[in-house]
């Protein structure tokens, strides 16, 4: 399998090494600043470089391209791949709104071909081990879970595309949005009937909560998105979901977690992050919680650690998944509800009311 990697991002590392251990080939390359594709190439031998998208997507020998540019051209490009009859790997999220996502899956569906996101964190070794739980029956049914991605100081830089809410859809809801996946995920991705939302813009513009790798500032630019948003979801099935994602809050220190309560068992997967990152005081824990015999039992599951948070394995299951010798981890319905509870959210916040999705 040929792939091509349109932009040269800092993800390019994650989706070239997962395609590769899959046993793809990647042969080009584009972005238009040719200059930053052309170093990137170097890096990681990819023999063509393009600052024409479709002048890449004109290559016979393509079988599929990722999308790793900011959030705003992801619908864009990838209807243009897939109409150019291309399979799709677009990084997160799916796209600015839930609108621009059916787009993509109208697009998806004409062409015949597939369209997958990396929500690489559905493939760190201790999600899936998780998830071999709740699929073999031990957890039941998820009644309720709790969302979490939370900084306290992480904000990506002030006045570029990521506190541009025209270009990036908004702040960290839609950014750090894997753990609301991961958790539809786990509770069988149900229908969201009812979101009710508050954002926060507290520390939005103050550089002590700047991420330490953070990109550049940009002096003039705009910052008009959110610091940190809480959520309530409800469900068709009577499932129910609470999530908490910021870049700036007053929070101990960075959490990613997913926590749920099933009928048979109840269950964590969580990183705890250093303030500036990853390093000896980051931990993962993942365990189950069980009634055996009268007891409270706490299972601790074990699982290989994995630095790069699912990036690589993600990247390696859409070639596998396109070449069906593994199951996808994510499929482009799954992202449309996604996106649907995210917009959600952002109305309950602006109107200060529920908002329906029935």
């Amino acid at each position: 399998m040929k792939i091509g990697i349109i932009g040269a991002g800092g993800m390019v590392q994650y989706h070239v090494e997962g395609f590769k251990a899959a046993g793809a080939e990647v042969v080009a390359i584009a972005d238009i600043r040719r200059e930053a594709a052309a170093v990137l190439a170097e890096k990681y031998g990819i023999p063509q470089v393009f600052g024409d998208v479709a002048e890449m997507l004109a290559l016979e020998e393509l079988d599929a391209v990722s999308v790793i540019v900011p959030n705003k051209f992801h619908a864009p490009l990838a209807i243009q791949a897939l109409e150019a009859g291309k399979h799709v790997f677009c990084e997160k999220p799916p796209a600015l709104n839930a609108g621009q996502v059916g787009e993509m899956i109208a697009a998806a569906e004409k062409a015949g071909k597939r369209l997958m996101f990396n929500f690489n964190n559905r493939a760190r070794p201790d999600t899936m081990a998780m998830a071999g739980y709740i699929k073999d029956g031990t957890v039941g049914h998820i009644n309720s879970a709790q969302a979490k991605w939370i900084r306290r100081t992480g904000i990506p830089g002030f006045g570029g595309w990521f506190t541009t809410r025209a270009v990036s859809g908004g702040g960290p809801l839609i950014d750090l949005l894997h753990m609301v996946d991961l958790a539809l995920s786990f509770m069988g991705y149900p229908e969201p009937e009812h979101v009710l939302a508050q954002t926060f813009d507290d520390f939005i513009g103050d550089k002590n909560f700047k991420g330490p790798w953070g990109i550049p500032d940009v002096a003039g630019g705009t910052t008009d998105v959110e610091s940190a948003c809480h959520g309530f979801v409800r469900f068709a099935t009577g499932q129910v979901l609470t999530f908490q994602v910021s870049w700036a809050e007053m929070v101990k220190r960075e959490e990613v977690s997913v926590v749920f309560q099933g009928q048979g068992a109840g269950g964590m997967v969580r990183r705890l992050f250093a303030v500036d990152g990853v390093d000896e005081t980051s931990t993962d824990t993942a365990e189950l919680y069980v009634q055996e015999n009268g007891c409270s039992v706490n299972r601790e599951v074990i699982a290989e650690a994995d630095p790069a948070m699912g990036r690589t394995r993600s990247a390696a299951n859409f070639v596998r998944s396109l070449e069906g010798t593994e199951e996808p981890l994510n499929n482009m319905y799954e992202a449309l509800k996604l996106m649907k509870v995210i917009d959600a959210a952002y109305e309950s916040a602006r109107s200060g009311k529920p908002v329906s999705l029935k």
